[in-house]
């Protein structure tokens, strides 16, 4: 979600789905551990349900609401790791394959001479 708003200040708003069903009210945002970005929403679904995660960057934040382009129902069978503790990279994982998202893969490491290897004469 490309947006200026700071992320302390998305708790309490309200959330809905694709259809505009409201899906409940952001409870806490979780950073991205690297980027320090805000990377995920636990939006409360009911007043005795549990929180719900849902990745911020296909969300869109119209009018002061939070929008998100999934089902309530997808929404809200989410895994359920429970509200503050940190997600660990295994939890994000599960989440992005809930939700049908494909994580960039890191790129790859570059191909670097680290100098002579050892046991080969150097040539001058």
């Amino acid at each position: 979600m490309q947006t200026d708003i700071d992320p302390r200040h998305l708790i309490g708003r309200k959330a809905f789905d694709r259809n505009g069903t409201r899906i409940g009210t952001i409870d806490e945002i979780y950073l991205d551990d690297a980027t320090g970005v805000p990377e995920w929403a636990a939006i409360r679904t009911g007043l005795f349900s549990r929180d719900a995660f849902v990745p911020l960057e296909p969300s869109e934040l119209i009018d002061g609401t939070l929008h998100v382009p999934f089902e309530r129902t997808l929404i809200k069978d989410a895994p359920d790791f429970g509200v503050g503790r940190h997600l660990s990279p295994e939890q994000e994982l599960q989440l992005y394959h809930h939700y049908g998202l494909d994580i960039a893969a890191p790129p790859p490491l570059q191909d670097r001479d680290f100098g002579d290897l050892a046991g080969r004469d150097k040539q001058v």
